[in-house]
């Protein structure tokens, strides 16, 4: 059976009458909208995200391998694209994401700084996408069923083997159980210094480091290495597979675990080795989202699979070493359990959405992570402490431990 959750109300914006794409969901459902981006088509998980600004940062970045992204916001696209806003570190690198739902069709940029239409764009990074469909419905049944599986498809001539698309759907086994890092880590060791953006000046570089980082790149964000930089750390990033001795003989005064995509405890059996190897060492240790899933794996802890996962901009954590709240971005379908973390890993953030672990630090060791992306910036500067924090344990001070709970 074929369900359309096209907006009849918008109908008349579309330039053809001709619907040119599809969601075929494993259950067998098809969804109909409007081909964007991209021809042909691709599978993943189908996943909903809630901000209503950085689509391009979104797009780019390396966690989101694996996922067919619903916008619900529905006017994406209309600040169109440009180069400096890119979150993945090689340029040229196809992108990690699935596809890209959204619901009305792209406008043409209004923003002085767009340099290419979001379309063009999509199709330059062979991103499928398609508008057209009630995104809310989309939405609600992500969050009444979980995140499913299923393939975004895109022909111009609205012709479709839905049946094969069903099929394919179906047989994709889903993100739990991969890992998915191979796909997005470096292939090389290389060294970073570009600093934040500034209006009128663009990017600058790190001219005086204090501090030498190696970064385990398990699909790392570039405002994440610059945001290092800023604090005066001289970065070197280093592929997944990376040996303990390897990161050593580089002497760092520190190390940091990036953020990802795919099943953290696929990843973890060859990424955990290394990171307690590392502890055992007491190299100070920060590490981001997938980072902070590792870091939980390496202490005796365990990862399970979210429901619907948190994706967007407007999450609220509480931090119980500052006692405050923080607005932060998350982008993560998979979670550590509180319950299996062992005594000396104390929890020291928890989202106030759903009571998920989303911090922890080591009582033992130099080392703490967080599950959010501090440098995403949706608060703007909530979280930016984080990277000030790791600079103070690189100094060798111990950060403020957890208070009450709430």
């Amino acid at each position: 059976m074929t369900t359309s959750v096209q907006d009849k109300a918008a109908s008349d914006a579309w330039t053809t009458p001709v619907q040119t794409a599809l969601l075929v969901l494993a259950d067998g459902t098809v969804i109909e909208g409007f081909g964007l981006g991209a021809t042909g088509q691709s599978v993943g998980e189908v996943c909903f995200n809630t901000a209503i600004t950085g689509y391009e940062e979104i797009l780019t970045d390396p966690s989101y391998s694996g996922q067919i992204i619903t916008f619900t916001f529905p006017h994406i696209g209309n600040v169109g694209t440009n180069d400096e806003d890119v979150e993945t570190v090689n340029m040229a690198a196809a992108t990690g994401v699935r596809g890209v739902i959204v619901h009305a069709p792209i406008t043409d940029p209004a923003n002085h700084r767009a340099t290419r239409h979001f379309d063009l764009w999509l199709k330059s990074r062979g991103i499928v996408g398609m508008c057209g469909l009630d995104t809310r419905a989309l939405t609600a049944l992500i969050r009444e069923k979980g995140m499913p599986n299923a393939v975004i498809a895109h022909s111009p001539d609205g012709k479709f083997d839905v049946e094969a698309l069903k099929k394919q759907a179906a047989a994709w086994p889903g993100i739990d159980g991969m890992d998915l890092v191979p796909g997005v880590t470096t292939a090389q060791r290389y060294d970073w210094d570009e600093t934040t953006w500034k209006l009128g000046e663009g990017h600058g570089h790190l001219e005086n480091p204090r501090y030498k980082v190696v970064a385990i790149d398990y699909g790392v964000k570039r405002n994440i290495l610059r945001l290092l930089a800023d604090a005066g750390c001289q970065v070197t990033v280093v592929p997944a597979t990376t040996s303990a001795a390897d990161i050593l003989a580089l002497k760092p005064n520190g190390v940091f675990l990036s953020n990802g995509p795919g099943d953290p405890a696929e990843t973890g059996k060859y990424a955990v080795p290394v990171i307690r190897a590392l502890l055992d060492e007491k190299v100070p240790t920060f590490g981001i989202c997938l980072g902070h899933q590792m870091l939980a794996l390496a202490v005796g802890g365990k990862t399970q699979k979210m429901h619907q996962g948190h994706h967007g901009a407007n999450h609220p954590v509480m931090d119980f070493t500052t006692d405050k709240v923080e607005i932060v971005s998350m982008n993560h379908g998979f979670a550590v359990d509180p319950k299996s973390l062992p005594a000396n890993a104390v929890e020291t953030h928890r989202s106030l959405f759903d009571g998920s672990n989303c911090g922890i630090a080591l009582t033992d060791r130099p080392a703490f992570s967080v599950q959010h992306h501090p440098e995403a910036s949706p608060g703007p500067r909530d979280s930016h402490y984080l990277f000030q924090r790791f600079v103070e344990m690189m100094d060798g001070k111990k950060p403020e431990g957890p208070r009450a709970k709430v």
